[in-house]
């Protein structure tokens, strides 16, 4: 019921004990293993928020009739998205609701972001996102970006080049498509995160395999706590009755 200041804890020992105990995040309902962060099995299977479709938003089927729950697609995927640079493990694209900014490059760990394609709906994001894959990676090393902070880029010189390796794609998706808009006079930003020490070597930490996980407190990036014990996904156990303690 409150919410815990875990940065005035770095260089201080936490400990965590697994209760036992999954709720869905979603419906609460009690379940043995969690699904999707957090899901409960028929929760996975019947709400559009789990749909494969969020994950690759370009298989969108909201057109065909076929979405799960329509005014769960209406609200969330007809709004504004934006296509992104992020400077994680190395340099991703990815894409994110203007709600989520920048909160989803928080989550992924980046230490750069910059948005680069505004679109209408998820789906024209999707497209634009997997044209843009064909010449940059859409996914993040976390072991990578949990051994320490990415060099920095010159993320307006990595818009134009990747802008230029991909004019043909991006004309083709703008002659087929309203609603894509390319910025090019967006400036980046720069995250820095509660860091004393970085692994040197990444080790996860899973409550699935032991109950009592603890440590001194290291670091916190993107969704991982770092401990001098290892590396703890805080997102992954979501819906996990935990007691924690200092």
């Amino acid at each position: 019921d409150r919410l815990i200041e875990l940065n005035t804890r770095l260089g201080k020992q936490i400990e965590f004990s697994y209760q036992g105990v999954i709720n869905c995040v979603h419906c609460g309902r009690e379940t043995k293993k969690s699904f999707n962060q957090g899901y409960c099995f028929p929760c996975v299977r019947s709400l559009a928020e789990c749909d494969t479709c969020l994950i690759k938003p370009e298989t969108c089927h909201y057109h065909l009739g076929t979405c799960r729950q329509n005014d769960w697609g209406e609200t969330h995927c007809f709004q504004d998205h934006y296509v992104y640079l992020a400077n994680t493990s190395g340099l991703k694209v990815g894409i994110t609701r203007q709600t989520n900014i920048p909160y989803r490059w928080i989550d992924q760990g980046a230490s750069q972001a910059m948005p680069i394609v505004r679109t209408e709906n998820r789906l024209l994001a999707g497209l634009v996102e997997v044209a843009l894959a064909n010449y940059l990676a859409d996914k993040t090393n976390w072991r990578a970006m949990l051994k320490g902070a990415a060099d920095d880029l010159n993320l307006d010189n990595e818009r134009n080049a990747l802008f230029k390796r991909a004019k043909k794609e991006l004309q083709q998706l703008k002659h087929d498509h309203q609603g894509i808009e390319l910025l090019e006079e967006e400036t980046s930003l720069s995250l820095t995160y509660p860091v004393l020490a970085y692994p040197e070597k990444v080790t996860s930490l899973n409550f699935d395999k032991q109950t009592e996980i603890g440590g001194t407190l290291q670091g916190i990036k993107g969704q991982y706590l770092i401990l001098d014990t290892g590396v703890l996904n805080i997102r992954k156990f979501s819906g996990y009755r935990i007691k924690f303690k200092t």
